[in-house]
């Protein structure tokens, strides 16, 4: 947890309570998937050679979701983790080989990002397995088309939360913050895009600026704070140029205040069209943009109006998710 932290810049609660842990289970249960293989899995056959490419929000998580399954499967492994976040993976390969693995059967390979679609071209490899934004998945894709090579993505995301006057909105709030600033907003399937009914949507508003004015920002290793730093400057870059965009604009930006360095205050953004690009577009960090509507039909349209198919919250009556 505390190198995650350190590498990533995330806080240190969220990798123990959150990213160790999920480590951990999943780790259990593909060690029962290689126990069960003979009797459950018996039509079943390893692929070979697994070529995977793990992104830097969740270095450790993703690599695990990744490694455990196609190991468990009998397969081997050569895993390629970001360029920003290459500790927890060289540590990973460390305790694999003080456990016994058998030199071979995992393989970490560091470097810039063409090292990616160098593995995924190399004859050897049976299957790409890709976590990380569209546009590189589909430079995968083209790479890897008619070679016979299986491939998976798990690409980039704007997923709608959606709030009905009906909703319970303390709670509402709750599951927005959760939604979008965890873990800096650096997730695919972020709650980025919030959908509220016209009637609560001040009300909310007004809510969720409260919320976000005893929000903490600070050091990984304090486990008090809110949120922590981006994984880098040039990211912190990428979303202040989308934020500054919407501005421009004629947006209202709303913002708390955070430490100097590579902190990105926790953003909402309100008063844009539904054709602006911080509502079209991965923004991938802490930042996010509201939008009214008047009925479901209009809430709908406006969330399925999206290139992103990951995820969506609905808050009503009952704040069913």
């Amino acid at each position: 947890a505390v190198v995650e932290a350190l590498d990533n810049g995330k806080s240190i609660r969220e990798t123990r309570d959150a990213d160790t842990a999920v480590v951990i289970r999943h780790l259990y249960h593909h060690a029962g998937w290689a126990d069960l293989m003979g009797d459950e899995m018996a039509g079943w056959s390893s692929v070979g050679v697994i070529g995977a490419i793990v992104p830097w929000n969740f270095p450790l998580m993703l690599l695990v979701w990744k490694v455990a399954p196609a190991l468990a499967m009998g397969n081997t492994v050569v895993l390629k983790p970001a360029t920003y976040t290459r500790l927890s993976a060289l540590l990973f390969a460390e305790i694999c080989a003080e456990a016994g693995l058998p030199a071979g059967v995992f393989n970490v390979v560091t470097g810039g990002g063409a090292m990616g679609q160098v593995l995924a071209e190399h004859p050897d490899v049976d299957k790409v397995a890709f976590t990380g934004s569209t546009e590189i998945g589909k430079v995968l894709r083209q790479a890897t088309a008619g070679t016979g090579k299986k491939i998976s993505l798990e690409l980039g995301g704007k997923s709608p939360v959606i709030v009905f006057d009906s909703a319970d909105l303390d709670s509402a709030v709750e599951s927005v913050v959760d939604a979008i600033w965890f873990n800096q907003g650096q997730v695919c399937s972020a709650g980025s895009k919030l959908l509220v009914q016209t009637t609560v949507f001040d009300k909310f508003i007004s809510k969720l600026k409260t919320r976000l004015g005893h929000f903490r920002i600070g050091q990984s290793l304090d486990k008090v704070v809110d949120m922590a730093a981006i994984v880098d400057k040039s990211q912190r870059q990428s979303i202040a140029d989308f934020v500054e965009e919407a501005r421009d604009e004629g947006a209202d930006v709303f913002q708390t205040e955070c430490p100097p360095g590579c902190f990105y205050p926790p953003t909402l953004i309100t008063g844009v069209n539904t054709a602006s690009r911080v509502v079209m577009e991965e923004i991938f960090g802490p930042v996010l943009v509201a939008l009214p509507f008047r009925a479901a039909k209009e809430a709908i349209a406006i969330a399925n109006n999206t290139l992103y198919g990951l995820g969506a919250v609905v808050g009503d009556k009952a704040h069913r998710g």
